[in-house]
């Protein structure tokens, strides 16, 4: 018997479903020579302190630096305090049994690090030396899983996965257990006062943003605004010097000759620049973009995308969610005409995919040697009907992303004329020559809306322009915004360093805070230990995440940048890098910083109870 193992229940069906097996089990189904049996996500999680004989907090135990890390059945909490969950115990069983008769053991849990770790725990666990396979598939379409049963690879081709799985989850409990003992203890034990690898520098990034924003001092500062007109178009232009000083403004803007003040044509143009750029089509979606522009355009957290997805992922609908490339390979490419065609007859996006029947596709997000474990999220091409509105508005991002990737790029022409009359003064404008990939969810309007004109008329240098109106503007300098999600997520991807360029940032990926399938869970807990809250779309700390942050910001487990070279670390750990070198400087680093919080935690208690910060 061939023994199938799948991530989860639903999984497992609809695997079984694809081989006509239809034979129900407790805890699996068997039918023509297979039983897909599954997990239910991780069942197993490694042991903790009190299984390796650190009993109560104390601080003579920290560090707690096990010799060999222990697997646990997942725990859950009852009125007599954690026990096993019994229904894990009992699936576990299952699968041992199965394992124990199986002739061949096939891997389908999500093709991940995280799906490959929740396998290898319950292989060790259950002590199996039976040689297994690997199904590694990018969707779940009948054909694909077919397909990839017809070419499953030996297990041992993911060990190195493993290892990072398994590093990623050791350093996570050496950071997470110690560091947290560490402060709560030194803080008097007055709560549990939770820290973690990833999780504290991303609240430490977020606390800094509000802390800028909260002691922010506006600088008032002064411009001058004149309107000018040629061939009966108005257009408006703006002193090119920001004025800190009132009177030297007001001196300044009674020397520009306006035509009201009976003054004749005072604007003389003096230079005339006409560029015309192209604007490549932006790539396609990985999890982290998808799930920034969900947050945009419609509100949904990290985590509602996520969600979506992975149910649009097992309705066949779209490939692989928890991807984090953004670029597929000239295999997949190969069948992007067919699936565009598909799109012909789509309510919103079907014009364009016509239009890219007829010419040549832009091939900015075909490379392959930038795919990772899995391509960009694409869709299938399955038929979808009858979606709710959230999983429809998210389908239709990937969809329309799909059809703006490989469409044309934008060509615009940005202008700017100088002008002088009195001082100096900049019009700028875009006039957009070709919308191209802009077109496929209109957003030409978008781009121009900071614009101060639409489009400016044709001027040559050495004219005189009527100024028909002139304008003395007091401004304030703003603070940077608070965080929402898509801004944290996109800040998570560089560490917090402000790069706008996509592919620069796409670069920066392996060196990151998390993992575009770990970032939703990381708000998302900072959400659950009430150090962050969420306020309309902006994620603020709270008192206790700020009085946390005082403790930890200059320490080493708040510092993002530490933090992302870790995550590189076990990027190269998959490409063969040393383990015992990666677990020699984690240890290194655990002893550091529960070293620092022992120091440092006894400052946090008077925070602790602080009265409500004002809003900023």
């Amino acid at each position: 018997m061939k023994i199938v193992i799948a991530e989860k229940p639903s999984v497992g069906r609809e695997l079984a479903k694809v081989f006509g097996a239809t034979t129900r089990k407790d805890g699996y189904i068997e039918g023509k020579g297979y039983s897909f049996t599954w997990a239910f996500g991780h069942l197993l999680q490694l042991a903790p302190p009190q299984d390796y004989g650190f009993i109560g907090w104390r601080k003579e135990h920290l560090p707690m630096l096990p010799q060999k890390f222990k697997l646990a059945v997942r725990k859950i909490k009852t009125k007599d305090g954690f026990v096993e969950d019994p229904a894990v115990r009992k699936q576990l069983d299952t699968i041992k049994k199965l394992f124990d008769e199986a002739t061949e053991i096939i891997v389908a849990t999500d093709a991940g690090r995280e799906g490959e770790l929740i396998f290898r725990y319950i292989y060790y666990y259950l002590k199996c030396k039976k040689p297994f396979k690997r199904l590694w598939i990018s969707s779940q379409t009948d054909e694909a899983i077919k397909d990839g049963f017809r070419n499953l690879k030996p297990g041992t081709e993911y060990d190195t996965l493993f290892n990072s799985a398994h590093c990623r989850s050791e350093s996570d409990w050496l950071v997470g257990m110690n560091a947290t003992q560490a402060l709560s203890i030194s803080a008097g034990n007055r709560s549990v006062l939770s820290l973690g690898r990833v999780q504290t520098p991303t609240l430490a990034m977020i606390c800094a943003r509000f802390l800028e924003i909260k002691n922010f001092v506006p600088q008032t500062y002064y411009q001058i605004s004149i309107q000018l007109i040629k061939d009966e178009q108005v257009f408006k232009a703006i002193s090119t010097s920001n004025y800190k000083d009132k009177a030297e403004a007001e001196s300044a803007f009674a020397l520009v000759r306006d035509v009201p003040s009976g003054h004749p044509a005072g604007g003389n143009i003096t230079a005339v620049e006409a560029k015309p750029r192209k604007e490549p089509p932006p790539l396609l979606h990985d999890l982290s973009s998808l799930q920034q522009e969900a947050n945009k355009k419609k509100g949904y957290t990290a985590d509602q995308t996520l969600s979506i997805l992975q149910n649009l992922y097992e309705s066949k609908l779209v490939s692989y969610p928890r991807t984090g490339s953004r670029y597929i390979g000239d295999d997949i490419f190969a069948g992007v005409p067919a699936l565009l065609e598909k799109f012909t007859d789509h309510p919103e996006f079907g014009k364009q995919a016509q239009f890219l029947q007829t010419t040549t596709l832009n091939k900015r997000s075909v490379n392959a040697k930038k795919v990772t474990d899995h391509h960009a999220i694409l869709p299938t091409g399955e038929n979808a009907y009858g979606l709710s509105p959230d999983r429809q508005a998210v389908y239709d991002m990937v969809v329309g992303r799909m059809v703006e990737a490989f469409h044309q790029e934008c060509l615009k022409e940005i202008t700017k004329i100088t002008i002088e009359s009195g001082i100096s003064f900049l019009a700028n404008g875009t006039v957009i020559r070709s919308a191209g990939w802009r077109s496929v969810f209109n957003e030409v309007e978008d781009d121009k809306k900071d614009e101060d004109n639409a489009a400016l008329p044709k001027v040559a240098v050495g004219e005189q322009l009527p100024i028909v109106e002139k304008n003395f503007l007091e401004k304030q300098t703003k603070p940077k915004s608070m965080y929402n999600e898509a801004s944290l997520l996109k800040a998570l991807e560089t560490c917090g360093k402000e790069i706008e360029d996509e592919e620069l940032r796409y670069a920066m990926k392996d060196s990151g805070l998390g993992t575009p399938a770990t970032r939703a869970s990381i708000i998302e807990t900072l959400i659950t230990r009430e150090y962050i809250k969420r306020e309309k779309r902006n994620l603020l700390p709270t008192n206790k995440g700020l009085a946390v942050y005082e403790v930890v910001k200059d320490k080493q487990i708040a510092q993002a940048e530490l933090t992302g070279q870790w995550e590189k670390r076990l990027e190269e750990i998959r490409s063969g890098a040393s383990v015992k070198d990666f677990k020699s400087e984690i240890t290194d680093y655990t002893k550091t910083i529960t070293q620092e919080l022992l120091v440092a935690g006894a400052s946090i208690t008077a925070k602790l109870v602080e009265p409500k910060l004002e809003k900023a």
